[in-house]
């Protein structure tokens, strides 16, 4: 999956043939402990950068760890 941020901030996550298939398949990711460990060091990563193209406002708001995240 490749994460491709927008000037305003938002994001769009593009799956390859193969990811689709799999979540086609099994309707979920599996990530291994070794996977999930390098997904989230990138992740983080990423996080940070994308912060900065935030407008202000996105950038005060908080997100609660029970806040379900709607996509468009």
């Amino acid at each position: 999956m490749i994460f491709k941020q927008n000037k305003d901030g938002s994001c769009d996550i593009e799956f390859s043939n193969e990811e689709i298939e799999i979540l086609n398949k099994n309707k979920k990711l599996h990530l291994s402990d070794e996977s999930l460990k390098n997904f989230g060091n990138n992740l983080v990563q990423i996080v940070s950068a994308w912060h900065e193209n935030f407008s202000e406002k996105i950038k005060k708001q908080i997100t609660y760890s029970n806040t379900e995240i709607k996509s468009k």
